[in-house]
């Protein structure tokens, strides 16, 4: 214990702001992991736990929860209140399933699920494949193209629009206003980041409100539709739970989506032999898709609040603290994956946290899969000489971690 109270996060090397750390955190978790596995950060006030064990539980537990809201006032948790002007932004957020606990979580991922079906993400298959066969037409020809501006960031997004059903002439609104909203899940935001996070939220909320409106008195064949009319046992969405679902569907599907697949093909860049497997064998697609989420997560980190006293690791941490279970770290446990840093593209068993576990698991997981796996099948058909140009930049953020660009030429 002592050693526990002696050390701290920032002396091991571990600082969310510094690009270098961004880069490449692992050799901190390694340690972190080893030495240190449930550390106090004073730097965010919260508990840092790094081993897949600890992390898989305390998903699961339900002594946490990623709000306290629902049983407890901020002064009862011991926290300080919101300041007013972050309401709209808390308002939209809360409204998501994802800041949501049992019941309301349940009764909201219920609803959903009945409009977010398999068969409806097993519908977009023909159309995922259009929309990636139209950004490959697009940079063929061009001797150097960024791989993420050009392909990986419009992608997801389309889908999800299509999906949601938002016209093409808005859908250039959606990237900065989800980009923006993203910046309040950094670790302590600075005040502009905020007030750019509440401004895309009301500004997505409004357009979303009108849109959600139109829909419900003239329904189409898109999910907007859908949850305007699902019913289930007499229950519905109210107007701010599906406008909260909607942004939902698009941070955490567009954001993730975009970051996993530039740090995944920046990961085989840097591993030729592995790449060449892939290359050679294009069956290996979907166990690939698995290892790369695994070996280098686009979602770092999960908060999570102590609800009631717990115990980890022989460290006790009282009601009312707050956990930042290291999803990088957990992926890369050497008592669960047998030489974590290597790149494996067929690894068998790979039970990685990427996508997370529990009542939380993500929602979208299937479209995820999807979506990266008809654009890595297309890249590699098509693109199958595709080199990296420069190494990339990393931008400077830590729990959407993920490169500004990744410059290829073909």
């Amino acid at each position: 214990m002592s050693a526990v109270s002696s050390a701290t996060p920032r002396s091991l090397g571990f600082d969310p702001w510094d690009v270098a750390f961004i880069a490449n955190p692992y050799p901190t978790y390694a340690e972190l992991r080893e030495r240190y596995p449930v550390l106090y950060n004073g730097d965010t006030n919260q508990w840092i736990v790094s081993r897949y064990a600890d992390v898989n539980a305390l998903l699961r537990d339900r002594r946490l929860g990623r709000t306290y809201l629902h049983v407890a006032s901020h002064q009862e948790m011991g926290r300080p209140e919101e300041p007013e002007w972050h309401a709209p932004f808390w308002h939209l957020i809360r409204n998501g399933m994802l800041d949501r606990e049992p019941p309301d979580h349940t009764r909201l991922r219920r609803l959903v699920s009945r409009a977010f079906t398999p068969r409806t993400v097993e519908n977009l298959r023909g159309r995922i494949q259009g929309i990636v066969d139209g950004l490959i037409d697009a940079v063929q020809g061009e001797p150097e193209f960024d791989l993420i501006s050009r392909i990986a960031e419009p992608l997801p997004v389309t889908v999800i629009a299509e999906l949601l059903g938002v016209p093409e002439v808005d859908r250039p609104l959606l990237r900065p206003w989800s980009a923006d909203i993203c910046l309040m899940y950094e670790l302590n935001p600075s005040e502009a980041s905020a007030r750019r996070a509440v401004r895309a939220s009301v500004e997505f909320s409004d357009y979303l409100r009108e849109l959600s409106r139109k829909r419900r008195a003239d329904p189409g064949d898109d999910l907007i539709s859908r949850l305007t009319q699902v019913v289930d046992e007499g229950d519905v969405l109210t107007e701010d739970e599906l406008i909260g679902t909607c942004v939902l569907l698009l941070n955490a599907g567009h954001e993730a989506s975009v970051n996993l697949a530039g740090n995944a093909w920046w990961a085989l860049f840097r591993n030729p032999e592995q790449f060449a497997r892939l290359r050679e064998d294009h069956s290996l697609v979907a166990s690939a898709i698995e290892e790369l989420m695994r070996y280098d997560t686009p979602l770092q980190m999960f908060e999570r609040w102590v609800l009631e006293d717990i115990e980890v690791e022989g460290v006790r941490i009282p009601r009312g603290e707050e956990l930042a279970l290291l999803f990088g770290s957990a992926n890369h446990d050497p008592d669960v994956f047998d030489e974590p840093d290597r790149l494996d593209l067929s690894r068998s068993p790979n039970p990685h946290l990427a996508f997370g576990a529990g009542v939380h698991y993500c929602l979208g997981a299937p479209l995820a899969r999807l979506e990266l796996a008809i654009l890595f099948a297309t890249l590699l058909r098509r693109l199958p000489t595709m080199t990296v140009v420069a190494e990339p930049v990393w931008k400077p953020t830590y729990i959407l971690r993920g490169l500004q660009e990744l410059r290829v030429r073909v």
